[in-house]
């Protein structure tokens, strides 16, 4: 065909010449008018509104900031951060144009020469090479609008025609400049590499700003097809680099590069470098992971949701969230704690070498019950993929008809209820027993029991056993090259062959951690540590309620000398100390008289400084005792932060109004310790910990911002008179700063506290396992002195090395001028004391029971300042 029109153009005299330049005349004039046809239909089409193309919906990442003002962290469901163009690197831009659309300020979205070039040479001359005619501009508009080219040539033609006219009127909207930077923004460059800021941080491992010449040319050849010209992979290496040197080379052709220039950047290697940037990577992973929680709390009120009354989406809408974190505290904080838990975890290892906590019994009236231990690791299995997996082909259909028949009963996917209504069909009165005690109610019984008489139950009881016995067939079974979290290299991970049943008790078998350091001024938390880490930990351990042991005692103190402005020297002997019912207003139904730590008495006359020192139990409960009732010690620390009146699910207040909270018999997380303590580190005024600063939508805009919450918890004189107690009490000469704390250990070793304070920093340490029975088994291993205060110890030691931190060793804490009152020389104290007249003693009502009934006199010695 090409070679009869191209003869009979050439002929003039040929009796039909006429005749085909007419028919190209009528064909070139129709064409153009169905062309305009079109346009005019596709106009009143489903063509986007001048909203939507003012607003092109791109899902946008939210960033986190850390307090210098770099990211820390993303929420995304698009690995996608929007640059300016004029943040854009010169060399990108030259080689998108040179490369896309030579011509790309010369049209107004569409190319015609390109078009007419297009259209002679593929349509008329049926040359395949011809090369293509759409602008950055209409592939701008294929990316927000019109989506992947359709298979039909029609449905393809349409779809370019649609293009078309979102391109003009892209063009009309929006600058040259802000079209490429729209583009390059947009496209995806794979593995979660939404747009050139992504692509750039997760091939190069660099600032898209930064790019060389070569790896920009990488970039933007991916453009045309990032399939096919995928550096990653094996097979589309060649094509990467082909498609590269054909950027290279359209640079050159335009001038933008030199032959020397050109000659040279070909020759090198692609360079990819790929570092792919997931949620658990970085810095601050525990802390980024609630902070997930605690925006979508706060994005969800009423005051801070869109205008249109919806809410902010924290994956898709590009926030910005200004933290308190510091990076650099955060980054050696990880790195001192790393340290820390890695030695006490081959600590931990030796003490329990040959032994397996799950089945181990050293006291049977002491020990947590095996069975407690075993339901606790079948817990750990039934939360597995791999049971779910079985649990899905072995009970999947059965379970669909159950809960259709038998909507009251959950049959949850810790198959709870399925063993319970399986035992009782095995062994009648399960159900009985389970009413009895309480753990059900009679209703979910008698729901039960409609399944035990239904007809599904053989067929229950049938594929429950199958299941059991390809559960343990599963577990039981050596996998090779199983991943598990080691401290015994840089990547904290290592392949290995273990039974899936062994990888779950190995990683149930370490030590983990809950840290925070909070500025005690601003409340501003500078470092958050949930765990050991996130990708195989990932409960965080900071806001988790554990039993704080001794760390609660310094609460005590404070109360009593806040209240009463005894000295810190004041005496009392270290031996039993009694409570019975009627002292005081506690109301006891009978006695209670707690030992010691090591459960012996030494009888020695203890100051009070010493007792916290030494964490006496005996002294602690003396102070208790003549407080005369829980309630001031507890009013002292709702005033430092804690809820006195929050509740555990089973309704009992979790800071009881007991005399117990005097040894730390309550639970509380280290956050809440945390901002409890900084009342002794800030003159006596508790500064509530906060964390998120503001946040701002995709444009800058405020949406929210804290505020400090602070009041006075403890007088200052009262308050310097603890701070000295935990100066003494802390052992901290081994520090520049001036430092003082508190150890705390719970009873079997499951808990290791300390909480340090400086000036600067509030530092709250917890450290334990994740199940009860998961703790060191010896006291000298099991206390907080070694379990956790090492950490803080090591932790400043780093901050006072360096000197481009927010941290100054040379602060000293405030003391309140003029006479504080409360006497802190205990050399002048105890000469005072000699010469005290013995009726003072005996006048004085507040030392009541210094020495205990246990001896059979009343206790008159008095509480002086």
């Amino acid at each position: 065909m090409r070679q009869l029109i191209n003869r009979l153009l050439s002929d003039e005299d040929h009796p039909r010449y006429s005749q085909v330049v007419k028919s190209l005349w009528i064909l070139l004039f129709t064409g153009i008018i169905a062309v305009c046809l079109l346009f005019i239909v596709l106009s009143f089409s489903d063509l986007p509104s001048v909203k939507q193309l003012e607003n092109p919906r791109t899902d946008v990442a939210t960033q986190v900031y850390g307090s210098n003002g770099k990211v820390i962290g993303r929420y995304y469901t698009q690995n996608r951060v929007p640059v300016s163009f004029e943040e854009l690197d010169q060399n990108l831009i030259n080689a998108l144009i040179a490369t896309e659309d030579e011509r790309y300020y010369q049209h107004t979205g569409i190319d015609f020469q390109g078009l007419i070039r297009v259209i002679v040479k593929t349509i008329l001359l049926r040359q395949e090479s011809s090369g293509g005619a759409s602008t950055i501009t209409q592939q701008l508009a294929k990316q927000l609008f019109t989506g992947e080219s359709a298979r039909n040539k029609f449905v393809r033609a349409f779809q370019k025609f649609r293009e078309w006219i979102i391109a003009v009127r892209l063009e009309r909207k929006y600058t040259k400049e802000e079209i490429i930077a729209l583009y390059l923004n947009k496209f995806d460059f794979l593995y979660q590499s939404f747009g050139i800021k992504a692509a750039a941080e997760n091939y190069f491992n660099a600032s898209q700003d930064s790019l060389e010449i070569h790896q920009a040319a990488m970039l933007v050849g991916m453009l045309k097809n990032p399939g096919l010209y995928n550096p990653r992979r094996t097979r589309t290496l060649t094509y990467a680099k082909k498609r590269r040197e054909v950027v290279l080379k359209q640079m050159m052709r335009n001038k933008l590069l030199t032959q020397t220039e050109y000659d040279s950047i070909r020759q090198l290697p692609l360079g990819v470098a790929f570092q792919s940037n997931s949620h658990i990577d970085g810095i601050a992973t525990y802390f980024r992971m609630e902070l997930a929680k605690d925006l979508k709390e706060i994005l969800s009120r009423e005051e801070y949701l869109k205008s249109d009354g919806s809410s902010y989406d924290l994956y898709k809408d590009g926030l910005k969230i200004y933290t308190s974190i510091d990076p650099k505290m955060q980054d050696i904080a990880e790195k001192v704690m790393l340290r820390h838990m890695a030695e006490r975890q081959k600590v931990f290892e030796r003490e329990w070498r040959g032994k397996d906590p799950w089945t181990f019994v050293a006291d049977p009236e002491e020990d947590i019950p095996v069975s407690i231990r075993q339901d606790g690791l079948k817990r750990l299995i039934r939360n597995t993929s791999r049971y779910q997996n079985l649990r899905q082909q072995y009970l999947g259909d059965l379970l669909v008809e159950l809960r259709n028949r038998y909507p009251k009963v959950t049959f949850n996917r810790d198959d709870r209820e399925i063993e319970r209504i399986v035992g009782e069909a095995q062994n009648p009165g399960v159900i009985a027993d389970l009413v009895q005690r309480g753990l059900i109610s009679t209703q979910l019984a008698q729901g039960y029991r409609k399944v035990l008489r239904g007809n599904q139950m053989p067929a229950l009881r049938t594929q429950w056993d199958k299941l059991q016995e390809a559960v343990k067939k599963e577990f039981d079974t050596p996998v090779e090259g199983m991943k598990v979290f080691t401290y015994e290299n840089s990547a904290f991970e290592k392949d290995t062959t273990l039974t899936p049943l062994d990888s779950i008790k190995n990683h149930r078998m370490f030590l983990q951690t809950g840290i925070m350091a909070v500025d005690p001024q601003t409340g501003y938390a500078k470092v958050w540590i949930g765990g050991i880490n996130q990708k195989y930990f990932q409960f965080d351990h900071v806001r988790t309620n554990r039993q704080v042991g001794s760390t609660f005692k310094p609460f005590v103190y404070a109360t009593a000398i806040d209240q009463q402005g005894i000295s810190p020297c004041f005496p009392v002997y270290d031996l039993k100390q009694v409570i019975r019912p009627g002292d005081g207003n506690f109301y006891l139904k009978e006695d209670w008289a707690p030992s010691n730590f090591d459960g012996t008495y030494t009888g020695e006359l203890l100051t009070l400084k010493e007792g916290l020192r030494q964490s006496k139990n005996t002294v602690s409960v003396y102070l208790m005792k003549q407080l005369k009732s829980s309630d001031p010690v507890r009013y002292v620390v709702s005033n430092m932060g804690i809820d006195i009146e929050s509740r555990y699910p089973n309704g009992q207040l979790r800071v009881p109004n007991v005399p117990s909270i005097a040894l730390g018999a309550t639970d509380l997380s280290v956050m809440e310790m945390t901002g409890a303590y900084t009342a002794f580190a800030n003159n006596g005024i508790y500064t509530k910990p906060r964390y998120i600063l503001r946040v701002e939508d995709k444009n800058g805009v405020e949406i929210y911002s804290s505020v400090q919450q602070d009041r006075q918890a403890l007088r200052p004189n009262a308050n310097f008179a603890m701070v000295d107690m935990l100066r003494y009490a802390g052992q901290m000469g081994v520090l520049k700063s001036d430092a003082g704390g508190k150890t705390g250990t719970t009873n079997d070793f499951v808990d290791g506290w300390f909480m340090g304070i400086t000036p600067d920093l509030v530092v709250g340490t917890w450290v334990g396992g994740e199940d009860r029975w998961i703790h060191f088994r010896t006291p000298y291993n099991g206390q907080g002195f070694r379990m956790a205060r090492p950490f803080f110890v090591n932790f400043i030691q780093e901050l006072e090395k360096r000197d481009d931190l927010d941290y100054d060793p040379s602060q000293r804490f405030y003391r309140p001028p003029g006479d504080l009152g409360i006497e802190l020389d205990c050399g002048a104290y105890q000469q005072e004391d000699i010469d005290m007249n013995q009726s003072e003693f005996e006048e004085s009502s507040f030392g009541e029971g210094m020495f205990g009934d246990e001896f059979g006199i009343e206790d008159t010695t008095s509480i002086r300042q």
